[in-house]
């Protein structure tokens, strides 16, 4: 298998380092004009893919907007993964999972097995029952080519209490996160696959985010970031970003063509960003 930090370095290359996530919550769905039941949930999801699936480098299904229908949205979940990857996207999917032992290889089986029906080309992870209690993730997402990101510092205030903290050795919760994701991604080319989820949001981070993997960024858009941000944010590594934008490409659906038109300004607004730091 390709690695995923391969694939992903070409597909941002080629389809522009933007990821969208695929949100369908309630507020969302009425914009649309759709219901919040499942015809609604379906034709929102389909109607993302079909517009971007085929054009963007990574698409991002929150899972818990699909679990909440029960087992008829993780269904629908399921078909997006398949027609999203069929048209050339990147799936990551948005789970953050976290838990130890055979639970932790459940959820690794769950996302990062081909047999699979929610196999995809990544997950985000929780690191904070221990890094080591990511190695079932870490180990499956090896063995079958795919990706892992794990939270690091998120744009959520309350996060802070808890990746801020001071580690034994000095070093911040996040900080030693990073770090043990740098041993990783050691000698990888051109990037590891695993890497790290830091809020566009932050300003100035505050820590060493050369990881040798990739940077997965929500917070551009609804959540106030814009690209312009993002070499304050990220430094140096910033060509390692891949941008996570929300609603500010769903606001623009159901029409297909506008959908396009949000996602491709956005990418394009990134690039500049990257080549102007």
């Amino acid at each position: 298998m390709i690695p995923f930090g391969t694939r992903l370095r070409e597909a941002m290359d080629t389809r522009g380092p933007l990821c969208v996530g695929i949100d369908p919550h309630a507020s969302l769905l009425a914009q649309w004009g759709l219901g919040d039941d499942i015809a609604g949930l379906e034709r929102f999801t389909r109607t993302t893919v079909e517009a971007l699936a085929d054009r963007v480098a990574v698409l991002k299904p929150q899972s818990a907007f699909f679990e909440r229908f029960g087992s008829r949205g993780v269904a629908v979940l399921e078909k997006a993964v398949e027609e999203a990857r069929a048209a050339g996207a990147l799936v990551l999917m948005d789970a953050k999972r976290g838990d130890i032992g055979s639970t932790m290889a459940a959820y690794a089986a769950t996302y990062l097995d081909p047999a699979s029906p929610l196999f995809s080309d990544a997950v985000t992870v929780s690191p904070y029952l221990g890094f080591g209690s990511l190695r079932p993730a870490l180990d499956a997402a090896a063995a079958a080519g795919s990706g892992v990101f794990v939270l690091a510092l998120t744009s959520n205030p309350e996060g802070a209490e808890v990746q801020r903290a001071t580690a034994a050795d000095g070093r911040s919760l996040a900080q030693l996160m990073l770090d043990h994701m740098a041993a990783e991604n050691a000698g990888a080319k051109p990037l590891g696959s695993v890497g790290a989820v830091v809020g566009a949001t932050l300003g100035d981070a505050g820590v060493d985010l050369a990881i040798n993997g990739p940077l997965l960024a929500p917070g551009i858009g609804a959540q106030g970031a814009t690209p312009a941000d993002l070499p304050g944010v990220f430094g140096a590594a910033v060509g390692n970003v891949v941008p996570s934008v929300s609603r500010g490409v769903l606001r623009h659906g159901p029409d297909l063509a506008a959908l396009r038109e949000s996602a491709e300004r956005f990418a394009d607004e990134v690039r500049a960003a990257v080549a102007g730091r």
